[in-house]
């Protein structure tokens, strides 16, 4: 699988996304989605990147240790452990460091970006995306620039600070154009079709999304590919269009499984879910929550599983089957205290309450 530089949405932890919930609320869910799926780099492995002769056995020492310190924290990524990556990408900069390899700590500094944003940790992540600016800047790097003004844009995106947003992207784009770099301007026009959906202009957003996919396809991208057919499925979906929805979160998971994409995997099927329980196909909803939970099992990625719990949960709910609901809720506040995260505990807890008041 071809390793990407780039990290954000979606991009604050990632949003739990509950089986009925609203196309708008699913839409903004997912912009943070949108976010932390984008590329971690060009088309260009990411070892290539990295590779650079030394002339002393201690610098090709430290630059080993580096390399494979930043492939660790990408797979660390890859299965939602973003405190290792952070880790793993901090001292792989050390290394670098000594070393004075410009390059190489641009890229891990987009890789602690992307982690930092997943924690919620905007502060710390703002600074390494302006770091790792820096440093494109400095070496005249411009695939790098492209990713990283992407990256700046959907985190301003994700700040509210729309025409900011739709600036930035706008320029890498332009550079992407102007170098001929399909890859960017593909990840580009995706997200400039954030943007527009952002602001409620699904048609527009739509577009977007469809040219975003041709340039997508011609680089054989299917991680990029499957990002924007998630995208374009929330436009669908918030515009009412439940048809297109499910055809198109069908080919994004479809697309993701077969690259094990999991990721993006588990955003089609939450998509799905969404949009067959908003037509009354509460079944093939079960059955996807069902294959769901078995990936996040798989994966044995606990905070995956707390998010299928309260899916199932919510579903349930919906039905009027709160003796279950309430059975999932409670496994969710388990796996919740298991992780430490008071904030999603509570808001279980509440979510719980009200519907115990309800009945």
């Amino acid at each position: 699988m071809k390793q990407r530089l780039v990290f954000p949405c979606p991009k604050v932890g990632l949003i739990c996304v509950g089986a009925i919930s609203s196309p708008q609320v699913l839409l903004h869910s997912f912009l943070l989605f949108a976010f932390l799926l984008s590329p971690v780099a060009g088309a260009v492995d990411i070892s290539e990147q990295l590779h650079r002769p030394l002339n002393n056995s201690v610098g090709r020492q430290s630059r080993n240790e580096a390399d494979s310190l930043l492939r660790i924290g990408q797979q660390e990524y890859t299965s939602g452990h973003a405190d290792k990556t952070i880790a793993s990408c901090l001292r792989a900069l050390e290394l670098y460091h000594s070393i004075g390899d410009l390059k190489a700590q641009g890229l891990t500094y987009n890789l602690l970006a992307k982690a930092y944003v997943q924690l919620g940790s905007s502060k710390e992540a703002e600074d390494a995306f302006r770091r790792g600016l820096a440093i494109a800047r400095d070496t005249k790097d411009f695939q790098s620039q492209i990713f990283v003004l992407n990256n700046i844009g959907t985190f301003l995106l994700q700040k509210g600070e729309f025409a900011a947003a739709g600036k930035t992207v706008e320029d890498a784009l332009t550079i992407a154009h102007g170098v001929k770099n399909i890859e960017g301007e593909g990840l580009s026009l995706s997200n400039l079709g954030l943007v527009s959906a952002r602001l409620g202009d699904y048609n527009k957003a739509i577009k977007l999304y469809e040219n975003a996919l041709t340039f997508r396809r011609q680089t054989g991208d299917a991680i990029g590919e499957a990002n924007t057919l998630n995208n374009l499925g929330d436009a669908y979906l918030a515009s009412g269009n439940y048809q297109d929805t499910i055809a198109t979160y069908g080919e994004a998971m479809r697309t993701a499984k077969t690259n094990r994409d999991r990721t993006n995997q588990l955003r089609a099927i939450d998509g799905l879910v969404t949009a067959h329980t908003a037509v009354g196909r509460y079944e093939r909803a079960f059955d996807l929550l069902e294959q769901r939970l078995a990936l996040a099992k798989e994966l044995q990625n606990l905070r995956e599983e707390l998010k299928s719990f309260e899916s199932y949960a919510q579903l349930y709910k919906q039905q009027g089957n709160y003796l279950t609901a309430r059975n999932f809720y409670e496994r969710a506040i388990i796996l919740a205290q298991t992780l430490q995260d008071s904030r999603q505990e509570v808001q279980l807890r509440d979510q719980l309450t009200k519907m115990l008041q309800r009945k």
